[in-house]
């Protein structure tokens, strides 16, 4: 990144190839959407490109990448308010490089509830919980993203997860039903 904000903008390509998998795997399971996934990777890197002057180099890309990713995706749901309504809605779509779930149906249930539960909740507590547990990043990483401490993030995302469950066994139960 370095390269790129001294001037050398053809670096930025192989800054995409390394981590447009990651981006795109965030955002799907954000929204599950690949159409939606797909353009807003793309919008990171134009963020990127654009914002290189801001790039300092003391922390790592990745968490400054990330920090650019959580604002494209919460401007997006500022313009469109009632987008958060419609999660899920490409459930056909299948994630590419992905398993083939539906030959497991009982999977593919749990699966499909645990994404209607996450859709259920707030974004910033969604984005929390991707960031962790399907994300695999550590709490201090997800701390300087969001602009917190890692105490609270830790204590965020216990009682997100709480609420997840609780979310998921009222889906599994029949108690709640999304449409």
């Amino acid at each position: 990144m370095l390269q790129v904000k001294s001037g050398e903008t053809d670096k930025l390509g192989l800054l995409y190839e390394r981590h447009k998998k990651a981006l795109y795997g965030f955002y799907y399971k954000m929204c599950r959407s690949v159409s939606l996934s797909e353009d807003m990777v793309q919008t990171v890197f134009i963020k990127i490109l654009q914002s290189k002057h801001t790039f300092i180099g003391n922390g790592q890309f990745v968490t400054w990448m990330f920090h650019i990713a959580r604002n494209v995706m919460h401007d997006h749901y500022r313009k469109n308010k009632h987008a958060h309504l419609q999660v899920g809605e490409n459930q056909g779509e299948q994630m590419p490089d992905q398993f083939d779930l539906e030959s497991n149906i009982e999977t593919q249930h749990s699966v499909d509830h645990l994404f209607q539960a996450l859709s259920l909740m707030s974004i910033e507590k969604r984005e929390l919980l991707v960031m962790s547990r399907m994300e695999g990043m550590k709490y201090k990483q997800i701390a300087e993203i969001v602009g917190s401490n890692e105490n609270a993030i830790k204590v965020r995302i216990h009682r997100a997860l709480k609420e997840l469950k609780s979310l998921f066994d009222q889906l599994e139960a029949g108690a709640i039903h999304v449409a």
